[in-house]
């Protein structure tokens, strides 16, 4: 997946001066829950949201852009960036008041770098979940959309490909998001969100500036059964994935 290649930033002012908190994962992470928990500290996110709380101007635009800014990033920057400019004017028109802003949409993993280029405070909130587990996830959005895109080739939607989207989508962002972004980069595991609640509050409250103590979280949230939402995988499908995609696994802690 290509990391794009710089070009110059154009003069702007509200609201590209001034950078958003961005909300990014695999789909079907648990990005609803942290977006919940965020909006809670103060951060806004904006309104008429889908039940995802996804921002539904910006996930159009992602339906455009995604691809042919992983082909080709340098010939559609200045479009890119001219078009986010008036979806997000739009959406923090309603703002109550100033104060820290934002949005949810998975898909911001592909396009980090654009981001962080055209907000020079971004912040990343990456949402990190086991690729096992999302391999056999029903929500294969991304992987239809963007699979040939990602992984250089058309392919079905089988857990094969999907970790592959997983590792490849994953690693490029916490790469950026270590290298470029430091302090303003957050990669929070939702497993830990369910088996480490007070420590995974402790870093996002740090992150986010708000009391950890009032960060609150959906208290029907059970892990998952098995891998797989439930279902039991033949061990040596699994075992393959995890040969597959073993580097990325590791590094996030979950081998």
């Amino acid at each position: 997946m290509s990391l794009g290649r710089p070009v110059p930033r154009p003069a702007t002012d509200e609201p590209a001066a001034h950078g958003p908190l961005v909300i990014g994962a695999t789909g079907g992470s648990g990005t609803r829950v942290v977006a919940r928990i965020v909006r809670g500290a103060g951060v806004y996110i904006g309104r008429g949201l889908n039940e995802s709380e996804d921002q539904l101007e910006i996930a159009d635009y992602y339906d455009r852009w995604i691809n042919p800014w992983l082909a080709d990033s340098s010939s559609c920057e200045v479009m890119m960036r001219a078009e986010l400019d008036e979806i997000l004017r739009r959406h923090l028109l309603p703002r109550p008041h100033a104060g820290p802003w934002g949005w949810k949409e998975p898909r911001s993993i592909y396009l980090l770098p654009f981001l962080d280029r055209t907000f020079p405070s971004l912040r990343f909130l990456h949402v990190v979940r086991d690729g096992r587990y999302m391999a056999f996830s029903t929500n294969q959005n991304q992987l239809r959309k963007h699979g040939a895109a990602v992984l250089g080739s058309e392919g079905e939607v089988e857990p094969r490909r999907s970790i592959a989207l997983w590792a490849r989508a994953n690693e490029a962002a916490a790469d950026h998001g270590e290298r470029r972004l430091g302090d303003r980069y957050l990669r929070l595991r939702f497993e830990d969100l369910l088996e480490r609640r007070q420590e995974a509050f402790q870093r996002l409250g740090a992150f986010l500036g708000a009391d950890p103590a009032k960060l609150d979280c959906e208290t029907e949230l059970e892990r998952p059964v098995a891998t797989g939402g439930g279902r039991s995988p033949d061990p040596r499908v699994i075992a393959e994935l995890e040969a597959r995609a073993g580097a990325a696994l590791a590094r996030f802690g979950y081998l």
